[in-house]
């Protein structure tokens, strides 16, 4: 076993925002945050394969065509030296910094194929995609959980509520212009990203693997497996992590390696390592905040003008049952642009809420469209909304906030609103994703090892199965964000009218399932009995 100490990084940041809950409003604080998550120094760094990490790949992969770049540097019949005479690093938080990029490729791009593989949530490419979209995407227990004794049901529940939500969010991907943008843009980060780690002497792939609609994450690995990739860099393309974003589809690329792990010799021997999140880099911070300024100063009076934050939501249970560090995460992301938009001159305002909730239960406040009316009503006339969880423009950036929460702002008393743009192929962001892939090599087909019991801000890097044990150790104790099976009064109306609306679903489905006979096998939506 190799054991490298890494030095220390910069002390624990004890500057947060403290919330003004009436008004949705941030003020300064200097006292230390208690949803800020501490995280060990040393790390005891040890060589590995993925072991039993080992998949089976399916399908057909759409990757980024290679671009026409020549790289300095070529490949060597030579052996890497020792690790050990080669490299220093230190832990910020989510990622250990090496003194020297020389050092890293003569270590660790010699004689290897290095593979990116970029992780999404996908999107309908036309209106006939909108409905096998959905019924992927609710068909996923990492977004709608149902207890053990009724996960017989996930698909049909999935199939029913897909086609019951297709109508309206076919409206939506009308308006937008018929599809999803995501996949084109997601292409086009690849092969950016792709080509600045070219420019910075490293030539690697990138393949992009999306969770619920094509590319698929499974035709992604077929086709890394095809290109003869030996070392992956899998880099989740959300800021922030959470249990139902970068962790389904980490927990989606666990199933793949441990299938068949006897029959995938490749996968077997593939090294591996994953970037979590990466929301406290140096790039991406300033390149939000660069964006942030300009949009700034089309106001009239840009001084005057709330910056207000909107990431998406997710489940209340998640964060306070499960650990999700999503929240805290979230807070100390808008703390750290902040901080840098007030080191260019602007203290603006700013608040920070949560959109795009779904079903029944309760949900991250405050919401979106509450805090919106909230600041119309405090007397607010000029906000700047800023997608601050989303890194490419989509359904929920091009139409639920530039249509729906726009006309819910001027409708509120807001007269000026502004919207600045996702990052997209932004040069200082694309750069900085190609530092934080080269910062990683080290550990590909290593594993960090810290304390998983603390609760950390953010996990080290490692291999998907180690990643994932840091988050998941409780994942059965996790509630379902349908909860069908408590009964008696909660102090939120809203999920008990849900969860007598979800038994009442459930049932319909029983009796459906049980029976063959109903309005669903009327309609389509389950199939008949033979």
């Amino acid at each position: 076993m190799l054991h490298v100490r890494l030095a220390p990084g910069p002390a624990p940041r004890n500057l947060s925002r403290r919330w003004d809950s009436s008004a949705y409003l941030h003020s300064w604080c200097s006292v230390p945050c208690p949803s800020r998550l501490s995280l060990s120094r040393a790390y005891s760094i040890k060589s590995s394969s993925i072991g039993s990490a080992t998949g089976l790949c399916l399908g057909q992969c759409c990757r980024i065509k290679p671009l026409s770049c020549k790289c300095k540097l070529g490949r060597s019949s030579q052996p890497p030296p020792d690790s050990r005479q080669h490299f220093s690093a230190s832990s910020s938080a989510s990622e250990a910094v090496l003194t020297a990029q020389s050092d890293i490729r003569k270590l660790f791009v010699a004689n290897e194929k290095i593979g990116v593989l970029l992780l999404n949530l996908g999107g309908p490419e036309t209106l006939d995609d909108v409905q096998p979209f959905l019924f992927n995407l609710f068909a996923d227990p990492d977004i709608i959980r149902l207890p053990r004794a009724f996960r017989f049901l996930q698909k049909p529940l999935a199939q029913f509520i897909s086609v019951a939500r297709a109508p309206k969010s076919k409206e939506g991907y009308a308006s937008i212009g018929g599809g999803s943008p995501l996949r084109q843009i997601t292409d086009a980060q690849g092969e950016a990203l792709m080509e600045a780690l070219c420019g910075k002497d490293i030539p690697a792939k990138v393949y992009v693997g999306m969770r619920y609609w094509h590319p698929f994450t499974e035709e992604a690995i077929e086709q890394i497996k095809k290109d003869g990739i030996t070392k992956l860099v899998v880099l989740p393309l959300y800021p922030q992590f959470s249990i139902s974003t970068s962790g389904s589809s980490l927990r989606l690329l666990e199933s793949i390696f441990s299938c068949n792990v006897r029959e995938d010799e490749y996968l077997v021997n593939m090294q591996h390592t994953v970037i979590p999140s990466w929301y406290q880099r140096e790039g991406y911070i300033k390149a939000m905040t660069t964006l942030i300024e300009k949009e700034l100063l089309k106001f009239p009076k840009p001084q005057k003008v709330m910056i207000f934050f909107s990431a998406h939501g997710v489940p209340l249970a998640y964060v306070e049952e499960a650990g999700d560090p999503y929240k805290a995460e979230m807070e100390e992301c808008v703390d750290l642009i902040m901080e840098e938009l007030e080191k260019r001159g602007m203290a603006n305002p700013c608040t920070l809420a949560y959109q795009s909730r779904v079903g029944p239960v309760e949900w991250l406040k405050p919401y979106t469209d509450e805090t919106i009316i909230a600041l119309g009503q405090r007397g607010v006339k000029s906000l700047l909304a800023v997608p601050i969880s989303f890194v490419s423009e989509h359904i929920e950036t091009l139409e639920e906030i530039d249509v729906e929460y726009k006309e819910l702002a001027l409708q509120s008393g807001i007269k000026h609103w502004g919207r600045v743009p996702a990052l997209g192929c932004e040069p200082t962001f694309i750069s900085d994703l190609a530092d934080a892939v080269i910062e990683s090599l080290p550990y590909v087909g290593a594993m960090a090892v810290s304390n998983l019991e603390a609760r950390q801000s953010l996990v080290p890097l490692g291999s998907v199965e180690e990643l994932l044990a840091a988050y998941d150790s409780k994942r059965d104790m996790l509630p379902p964000p349908v909860i069908v099976w408590e009964w008696g009064w909660t102090k939120s109306a809203e999920t008990w009218n849900g969860r007598a609306a979800m038994l009442a679903v459930l049932a319909l489905l029983v009796l459906e399932v049980t029976t063959g006979q109903g309005l669903l096998h009327q309609w389509g939506i389950l199939p008949p009995f033979p």
